[in-house]
């Protein structure tokens, strides 16, 4: 090899232009190479999105973790993509479309929906991060982590678990509503945190407010006429919608019901009241998207679910509609409505 590389070499650069140039040539291909190499895009991580609602109803939610991500330098279609997977209030579906997120291999998983959600993503994959949105159930009795200081598995996030939140709820609804006595409580059975608070939290409460609570369980969206048809013979004095996908997903129909029937009513979230509800008592939603992102920035970075220690809210939100006040007349006092965050007029 020596002494044929020698011979090649022997003669001068104007012996043999062609040589020199097919050298140059090649050399030239080859740090082009290098180049292209060094400059292959990173991989783009991908954010799977699971909830039990529709696309408009989960609008508001996803829209402002996307904000809060960007805030964070994570920008939609540039260095970062989600895949969105609704159950349109059908949960049987939720098992399959946690499924298919684990097929793409997304990277976490965004379980919007409280323990309806998170239940079946865990039970989808052991290894992809999820990060709990908002859980109204104790993730520990749940059996979703193992504690909220070490959750030990791939599940972590925030909890709105918090016990005195319910009664808290009630009490705001006896003092912007002084007359009421009878209070109707609408739920769905199948969510735990709807569950907890009706059978644990409520009767607790009522007890010292002089209410009376009355339930009443909607599973299916064709039980709403017949509940609303029922509960207008009783004539309560007010609403509690104790939440829930189906609460969630009918939330206008709901506060329809209330409005024609003049009926003050108190939810969970902030949407309701926005669709005409009286008013909604609840962790401060603006600071639970914010917390969700860095639980994404954090894994993304390189952090493990196991070592991030689950979050209860700190922050939370009194929202009261005073145009759906006048419309069912309505006089919020002037100590409740000093205290809203937020007032609709």
């Amino acid at each position: 090899m020596n002494v044929g590389f020698s011979k090649r070499a022997s003669g001068s650069h104007s012996d043999n232009p062609k040589s020199v140039g097919i050298v140059v040539l090649l050399f030239t291909f080859a740090m082009c190479g290098v180049e292209v190499r060094a400059q292959q895009p990173k991989k783009v991580p991908r954010i799977g999105y699971l909830s039990a609602f529709d696309a408009a109803t989960e609008s508001a939610r996803s829209e402002a973790i996307r904000l809060a991500l960007r805030e964070l330098g994570y920008i939609e279609g540039q260095n970062i993509d989600t895949e969105y997977r609704y159950a349109e209030g059908k949960v049987d579906r939720l098992p399959e479309l946690a499924a298919e997120l684990v097929r793409l291999k997304v990277d976490i998983i965004l379980a919007a929906s409280g323990a309806t959600t998170i239940k079946p993503a865990k039970n989808a994959t052991k290894t992809i991060p999820i990060v709990m949105m908002g859980a109204g159930t104790d993730p520990v009795e749940g059996g979703l982590v193992e504690s909220l200081a070490r959750p030990g598995g791939n599940v972590t996030g925030i909890t709105n678990l918090n016990r005195e939140l319910g009664g808290k709820r009630l009490e705001l609804f006896k003092e912007a509503v002084p007359k009421v006595a009878r209070v109707a409580v609408l739920y769905d059975p199948a969510a735990p945190a709807a569950v907890r608070e009706v059978k644990e939290v409520l009767p607790v409460a009522a007890g010292p407010l002089r209410l009376t609570i009355q339930h009443w369980e909607i599973r299916v969206e064709d039980d709403f006429d017949r509940v609303f048809a029922a509960m207008g013979k009783q004539r309560p004095d007010g609403l509690l919608v104790a939440g829930g996908p189906l609460a969630a997903l009918n939330g206008k129909r709901i506060a329809g019901f209330a409005l024609k029937n003049r009926l003050p009513s108190v939810h969970t979230q902030r949407e309701a009241v926005d669709a005409g509800g009286l008013m909604s008592y609840g962790a401060d939603q603006a600071d639970r998207f914010r917390r969700v992102a860095i639980y994404v920035d954090k894994i993304l970075k390189g952090a493990k679910p196991a070592d991030l220690p689950v979050e209860q809210p700190t922050k939370f939100e009194l929202v009261i509609n005073l145009k759906t006040a006048k419309q069912i007349d309505v006089t919020i006092p002037q100590r409740v409505l000093g205290r809203a965050d937020k007032v609709i007029k």
